[in-house]
């Protein structure tokens, strides 16, 4: 019965930035909502009642006078994998789990980065561009790519979605390196044909596309400045599917107006979305979406039911499958 259902708060249903309905519903069996918009009107009334926070897409922001109108808080259940925007500590201190959707999301990025570095070497965007243009008569014969099959990648961060874009790549020929804080088993390596950089700047010489892969953390925060854009080939492509943080965006600028690499690839930008007058904007060697990496109907729904699962077992006193314990 409704009345027996415990509560959450959510950003939204609908709207530019809430849960599309379909999703929304899932959430509905289990739990009462109420939208944050909702929640402001009376936060003294509202506040004790609710036990989840679902942040979806980074919203509602968990801010500490967010959680601490939320006595009765048990969980922040996170959509996605990084957990860069929440405190887990703060929020542990308050009594609260953090509870993120590892698993779910890896195939569609992994998907998302193929699709990032093949529309890049291949200039698709550009060449759409051209043939729904109506000025077009012919077509220009200086619209050429670079090869994607038998060349090199490199991947920064193995974890699982770096290994799942190591499987798409290895269909395409690639020669396949890797940097990672701890090195893969011996049979995941050759499952893939990937081969272990201890150094990363011996990966960044190496590859002519360079996936990062990492999770945003102290120690990824700019972890691809100038002088590593420096060691890259000047033909290589940069693709970024974790946090725009990874990469100092200036010195990305100067790399690719200066021809220090030939292109970027970016599902993720700081901030997002970019200031319009922002010089990334202006290249004509950067491909730029935003941050949609996960945004496939089917997982979109995985995600949350993954989301709904670690709640009901954080509100009934059950281990929560995915909770976010720091080392």
């Amino acid at each position: 019965m409704e009345e027996d259902k415990r509560w959450a708060l959510v950003s939204e249903v609908g709207g530019d930035f809430g849960y599309l309905e379909e999703l929304a519903d899932v959430l509905k069996q289990h739990f009462q909502l109420i939208s944050y918009r909702e929640f402001l009107e009376n936060p003294a009334l509202h506040g004790p009642k609710v036990q989840v926070l679902f942040c979806w897409k980074y919203l509602p922001a968990a801010e500490p006078s967010l959680l601490r109108a939320l006595p009765s808080l048990k969980l922040v259940a996170s959509g996605g994998v990084g957990i860069d925007h929440l405190d887990v500590p703060f929020i542990n201190s308050l009594g609260a789990k953090v509870a993120n959707t590892p698993g779910v999301v890896s195939d569609a990025t992994a998907d998302h980065a193929m699709g990032l570095l093949l529309a890049s070497a291949r200039k698709i965007l550009e060449g759409h561009q051209i043939a729904v243009d109506p000025k077009t008569i012919h077509i220009p014969q200086s619209l050429m790519g670079v090869e994607v099959t038998g060349s090199t990648l490199g991947i920064i961060g193995m974890g699982e979605i770096g290994y799942k874009i190591a499987q798409r790549s290895k269909g395409f020929e690639m020669k396949i390196l890797y940097h990672n804080r701890t090195r893969r088993r011996a049979d995941d390596e050759q499952a893939v044909g990937a081969g272990y950089c201890c150094s990363l700047d011996d990966l960044l010489r190496s590859s002519d596309f360079v996936v990062i892969a990492v999770k945003l953390t102290a120690d990824t925060t700019g972890l691809i400045g100038q002088r590593e854009l420096s060691l890259m080939r000047h033909t290589a492509t940069l693709v970024n599917i974790s946090r725009g943080l990874v990469v100092d965006q200036d010195a990305l600028v100067h790399a690719l107006r200066s021809g220090t690499i030939r292109a970027a690839a970016l599902d993720v930008t700081h901030p997002e979305p970019l200031p319009r007058d922002h010089p990334l904007l202006g290249l004509n060697n950067v491909l730029i979406t935003p941050h949609i990496g996960i945004s496939t109907d089917a997982t979109a729904r995985a995600i949350v039911e993954k989301m709904v699962e670690n709640a009901l077992a954080a509100v009934r006193g059950l281990p929560v499958p995915n909770e976010v314990k720091l080392q």
